[in-house]
């Protein structure tokens, strides 16, 4: 079977797990930023496709790949596949569901505790000679625990549950929204209420974002949501940064609106210089937290996705269905 590998070799090598299995296949890897020519003319009778999260993989491509029979992500998002396309023509898509939950929900935990600790600030004060100046401000102003905080998670899969999971000991609060509610026995296990999305806006000290991006989810934080907000709220984002509107959230921190954000991800990925949410001014510049989108790229969850991609691959090759089909096959 040939399969074609959108990702660095070096990764994917270090990551394969012991199969045989995987010996006996034919691996073309490519860079993941490949032209669909040089896909094409490196594999375009390949059966297999793995990609990264963020590759667009379009129609076009798959009409001239008359053999494939998998797309598989290397993460958990594949918005940037043609779902309908897939469909169409019997191609199986599947995603890593749930493999970097618990990696994603501790990068959650951080970004909030790093705005609420003042982290950055904190680390260039003392860097600056300036530790007590920045010391007795604070001691002023007061610095709120997270256990005093209302946090309100959009979405309810398995990163919002992991981060629910760990939020918990510190005595926080929980709210979350999702488009179906849960089951009461749900609820109560991870401790959480359910809200509107416009009352949990409006309740949450903490509003952490944890959906997939779809037509109804891009730009959910648009201008009207961020209204809704405390002006000492703070965004976190590590889902996906077509879930917010970038002016809109440039325009909320500039104006004082909101009292920060930390985002491990941000639209367009990978991000230009000048975007509208790095390029700001030094006052508003230390109340936003960035990552390079590091959240679920541990050791461990790149260890359970390959895993779980090579057994796909392996129910394929058997003439079986694969696990966590997204395109409704």
């Amino acid at each position: 079977m040939k399969i074609v590998i959108l990702g660095a070799e070096a990764r994917y090598r270090a990551y394969q797990p012991a199969m045989p299995f995987i010996q006996q296949q034919e691996l073309v890897f490519l860079d993941k930023d490949s032209t669909e020519a040089e896909i094409l003319a490196a594999g375009a009778d390949a059966e297999v496709l793995f990609v990264d999260a963020i590759t667009v993989v379009s129609a076009a491509l798959m009409e001239h790949m008359p053999c494939l029979r998998l797309i598989h992500s290397e993460g958990v998002a594949f918005d940037r596949i043609d779902l309908s396309a897939a469909r169409e023509r019997g191609i199986y898509v599947c995603n890593n569901k749930g493999c970097n939950a618990g990696a994603v929900a501790e990068q959650t935990v951080l970004l909030i505790l790093m705005l609420l600790r003042h982290a950055l600030e904190g680390d260039e004060a003392v860097r600056a000679g300036r530790q007590m100046e920045m010391k007795e401000r604070c001691m002023v102003e007061g610095i709120t625990e997270l256990s005093a905080c209302k946090v309100g998670l959009v979405g309810f899969g398995d990163i919002a549950r992991a981060a629910a999971e760990r939020l918990v000991p510190f005595g926080c609060e929980l709210y979350y929204y999702t488009k179906h509610r849960r089951l009461p026995e749900e609820e109560k296990k991870y401790h959480v209420t359910y809200l509107p999305l416009e009352e949990l806006a409006e309740k949450s000290d903490i509003v952490s974002l944890h959906c997939a991006v779809t037509e109804e989810t891009r730009n959910l934080v648009d201008a009207a949501l961020l209204r809704r907000m405390k002006p000492t709220a703070y965004l976190i984002n590590t889902a996906r940064g077509d879930l917010v509107d970038n002016e809109a959230l440039r325009q909320a921190l500039l104006e004082g609106r909101i009292a920060g954000a930390g985002l491990d991800t941000l639209s367009p990925e990978p991000v230009p210089a000048g975007h509208p949410l790095t390029a700001l001014p030094p006052e508003v510049h230390r109340k936003v937290v960035l990552a390079p989108h590091l959240g679920g790229i541990t050791e461990a969850s790149f260890r359970r996705a390959h895993a779980h991609m090579w057994r796909n691959v392996e129910h394929l090759a058997a003439g079986e269905r694969p696990d966590n089909i997204v395109n409704g096959l």
